[in-house]
């Protein structure tokens, strides 16, 4: 089984151009359900039935896994079993017709506007480190990228006269995006002046980096964020998506349609992007509720 997994995975890398992160992603998952599969007696995928698909996702459910998880785990047994009957490995799908279970998806927890400008101004502008700091977090929140995708861009990647950063996404696809005025002015104070000073005689392709000159991690910047967060005594709970979470729900509040957002945050279904007007209405009615005289 463990050999059919790794001939899959190849096949993601070379025919799919999936990323590194997706890939272990899938890995992961699968490594988890040929466990549980071992685990009930169930040796060869030939054997294995959408009873047993079932049960693994009802296992799941016991483990309070989260629903995205549990729908992110069917999604690659799904595609794993199309991948097995095009290698005619197996003779039927059993994941064929298999409904999604309709499990609650969980809202991310977003900023408000006035707490995103508090978290934004809590670095300190006289420091050069502090200089660094600010411009990653008004470059998140400006462009909506993912922190993963911060941490990979180089120098090159933005674009300061035309205002645009390009980023290469899951699936490497690349996508272009705007940057807004303020984030555009720290960028071009950290890039022409900044940037130089804190990497004194080191040298390092990558936009951001850390004290040694070398390329920050996702737990680098995860350390960076929570600290912030609890200078600007925000209270609510923070992740390195949060700034992401938040762009997509203000642009929203303020009008913007749901394909021009889901184009920035390089989204492949409509349906991901649409977990954020679930949030825009929680608001409109928070509204209404608030000010209406007959609410």
């Amino acid at each position: 089984m463990e050999e059919i997994l790794d001939s899959f995975l190849d096949f993601l890398v070379v025919e799919r151009g999936l990323s590194n992160n997706t890939v272990i992603s899938y890995k992961n998952d699968l490594n988890q359900f040929i466990n549980f599969l071992k685990n009930g007696g169930v040796n060869t995928f030939n054997e294995v039935n959408r009873a047993n698909i079932i049960s693994y996702l009802l296992f799941l459910q016991r483990k309070k896994r989260a629903s995205s998880s549990i729908l992110r785990s069917l999604a690659a047994i799904k595609t794993f079993y199309h991948f097995l009957l095009r290698e005619r490995i197996i003779k039927e799908d059993p994941t064929f017709n298999l409904d999604t279970p309709k499990l609650e998806r969980k809202l991310p927890r977003v900023l408000t506007v006035e707490e995103v400008e508090k978290l934004l101004a809590s670095p300190d502008k006289e420091d050069l480190w502090g200089l660094r700091d600010r411009t990653m977090l008004e470059l998140l929140y400006a462009t909506g990228i993912r922190v993963s995708e911060l941490i990979s861009l180089k120098v090159e990647d933005v674009n300061l006269e035309m205002g645009y950063l390009k980023c290469m996404g899951k699936g490497s696809k690349e996508r272009i995006i705007p940057i807004g005025s303020v984030a555009i002015s720290f960028l071009n104070l950290y890039i022409n002046e900044i940037r130089k000073k804190i990497l004194k005689d080191k040298e390092c392709n990558y936009l951001f980096f850390n004290h040694q000159g070398k390329s920050l991690t996702r737990q680098g910047f995860w350390k960076i964020i929570k600290k912030y967060a609890r200078k600007a005594n925000i209270k609510k709970e923070i992740t390195p998506h949060t700034l992401r979470h938040s762009f997509a729900t203000h642009l929203l509040e303020n009008g913007a349609d749901l394909r021009s957002v889901q184009e920035m945050l390089g989204h492949s279904d409509i349906s991901t992007t649409q977990i954020y007007t679930h949030l825009t209405k929680s608001k409109i009615r928070e509204v209404y509720d608030r000010t209406h005289p007959r609410a």
